[in-house]
């Protein structure tokens, strides 16, 4: 896979010239259009008894349906300058000496809107992320094998489609913009899309992008005062815990029988993965937006302690589901050698979401991701 070689290739993983150089050149584009070239399979054994384990995730998803638009409280006034006013009083934020830097002669309304804009980006990239889940997992109901993991990526299509209307729904009605989907994210998901290996797609999606998802979310929630979005994602997580337990149940059984030329393309694909799934979160297109040089104010907002905890932490649910698939130590360690070079190794004895997604259930609480 070319993106592959290129990021395994790179000599630094944190070049930040490299890393901004990746941009999408239509951002006006309503529609995008990635080939799909793997095998519909079908399957005549209905034998639900072979995998307990992805039977029982099946029970739980068919009776933790929600309606995303009856089941939230949509009548919530949002004000988003209060919420960015708000969430900075609730949480603090670094002082840092920003003399001679692009933020030195920005004052309170300069920094409003940037909490303003950075609510509307990062709205955006969850909406964008879900439509390639929906897809992926359709996907994934098309390419499986098995008849109980079709069962189950089923009922994860009508999840996603729901988290995708929610996510919108939210933007349109009480924030003030969206943005184009980050090109990091998007090549990703078009290579996801594109390989015709169906462990892949679970590799891809199930375990790292919403495996990174579950932790943002978990992240975003642990963080926000606005009541409505704090509910929103709530839910939203409550499906997204047992997708990422459904990628593990399954991808687990499936890599027992690679062999090593097998597994370390599967590391290679994870490595890819997470690096771009790092790098979307940089904002780029924010900084863009508001008129300062990308390059420095990256750098400036990666110094800050929060942010460097941030990023870390996107990674708490991805190291250790790839450990317990056995990808860590695979290949002389390869992975985790990369997971090393990217500072996140330390997550990889933290439960692994097939253990841990009963505590996502409604009406528990959220474990902590900070």
């Amino acid at each position: 896979m070319s993106s592959t070689e290129e990021i395994i290739g790179r000599s630094e993983v944190n070049d930040l010239e490299a890393i901004l150089a990746i941009t999408n050149t239509d951002v006006d584009a309503l529609v995008h259009t990635v080939k799909d070239s793997a095998d519909a399979i079908f399957t005549w054994d209905y034998e639900k008894g072979a995998r307990p384990a992805l039977n029982k995730l099946y029970e739980k998803a068919k009776n933790a349906q929600w309606n995303g638009e009856t089941d939230l409280p949509w009548d919530t006034d949002v004000d988003q300058e209060k919420v960015v006013l708000a969430n900075a009083a609730a949480n603090g934020q670094s002082e840092m000496d920003l003399t001679g830097t692009c933020f030195e002669h920005w004052g309170d309304k300069e920094w409003l809107q940037l909490g303003i804009e950075s609510q509307n980006w990062t709205l955006s990239q969850f909406m964008h992320g879900e439509q390639g889940a929906l897809i992926c997992t359709a996907k994934i109901v098309e390419t499986v094998p098995w008849i109980d993991a079709k069962y189950y990526a089923s009922t994860q299509v009508m999840d996603e489609a729901r988290h995708v209307e929610v996510f919108a729904k939210y933007l349109e009605d009480k924030l003030s913009g969206h943005y184009p989907i980050n090109a990091h994210l998007r090549m990703l998901l078009d290579d996801i899309i594109e390989d015709p290996r169906w462990d892949m797609t679970y590799l891809g999606m199930q375990i790292m992008v919403e495996g990174l998802a579950l932790a943002a979310f978990g992240f975003m929630h642990n963080l926000t005062t606005e009541p409505l979005l704090k509910q929103l994602l709530r839910y939203v997580m409550s499906d997204e815990a047992r997708h990422v337990a459904f990628g593990v149940l399954s991808l687990k059984e499936y890599y027992a029988e690679l062999d090593a030329k097998e597994i370390r393309e599967r590391q290679e694909f994870a490595f890819e993965a997470a690096v771009r799934m790092r790098d979307r979160f940089l904002q780029q297109e924010v900084w863009d937006r508001m008129g300062v040089p990308v390059k420095e104010a990256v750098s400036l907002v990666m110094a800050t302690p929060e942010q460097q905890v941030f990023q870390a932490m996107l990674f708490s649910k991805i190291v250790p589901n790839c450990k317990k698939l056995g990808l860590l130590d695979a290949a002389d360690g390869w992975l985790r050698k990369k997971f090393t070079e990217l500072g996140v190794i330390m997550f990889e004895d933290w439960a692994d979401t097939g253990e841990e997604y009963d505590q996502f259930a409604l009406g528990q609480d959220v474990p902590a991701v900070s």
